[in-house]
């Protein structure tokens, strides 16, 4: 009798929690029954997963920088297309003032990389910084905020000091890659990282379309860390 007024006391805990705080789902905000899953079970069905951590050949990650800059090791967690959930995911953790949405992914990055053998002796995260100006209006660096779930997840430190962004960039969402790369020059250094002794950096980026943000950032690394490893992960890559 006591182990029945134990369990249905618990019950009606929950049930009186769930009112209080409601659980609403990261991607689409309805409200669902599970609190200890962030997405509800349908938006879950409809992601749009990689799977990377389970090839054995070159991904299309990897062909993106191929004869561009030498890379230890790629990975990204989600597929991105017009109108698919992955879009739905960036638009909330971009503009929607969502960054736990950024930091629940982190973490799912953060458990896949740690298990792959080329982010093994991964020892730095590096989030692709925003310039102040913008980092104020969004409150936030999308990058930065996928960098801390996945360091939460991997145990690989969080290295927000080595990369400043120095100028103010206009939206790349619809420019091609040779004007992603002329409106990249100039626009990253590297800050008081003269004593590091880092050996292997991963670069971390929300989305990776053609990738030039992401060149420009390992090519700036590079010149302070000449041998080092460096690697790249993403939230999602474009199909």
């Amino acid at each position: 009798m006591l182990l029945n007024f134990s369990s249905n006391f618990n019950k009606w805990m929950r049930d009186l929690l769930h009112v209080l705080y409601p659980q609403n789902c990261l991607i689409c905000k309805n409200e669902f029954n599970q609190s200890k899953l962030a997405i509800c079970p349908i938006c879950s069905s409809e992601l749009a997963y990689t799977h990377f951590e389970d090839y054995n050949q070159a991904t299309n990650l990897d062909r993106l920088f191929w004869g561009r800059i030498q890379l230890e090791g790629t990975y990204a967690l989600l597929r991105f297309k017009q109108q698919n959930s992955t879009q739905q995911i960036l638009h909330e953790l971009k503009y929607r003032n969502n960054p736990e949405i950024g930091k629940h992914f982190g973490k799912e990055m953060g458990l896949k990389i740690k298990v792959l053998s080329q982010f093994s002796d991964a020892d730095a995260l590096i989030p692709v910084p925003l310039h102040p100006k913008k980092e104020f209006i969004r409150g936030y660096n999308q990058a930065e905020i996928i960098c801390k779930g996945i360091a939460e997840s991997s145990g690989i430190a969080l290295r927000k000091d080595l990369l400043k962004r120095v100028s103010f960039t206009e939206s790349q969402t619809k420019k091609g890659r040779s004007s992603r790369w002329d409106n990249m020059q100039n626009r990253f250094k590297l800050q008081g990282v003269k004593s590091t002794k880092l050996k292997h950096l991963v670069v971390v980026d929300d989305v990776a379309t053609t990738g030039s943000t992401l060149e420009t950032c390992v090519r700036i690394l590079r010149q302070e860390f000449p041998k080092a490893k460096i690697s790249i992960t993403v939230l999602a890559v474009a199909e």
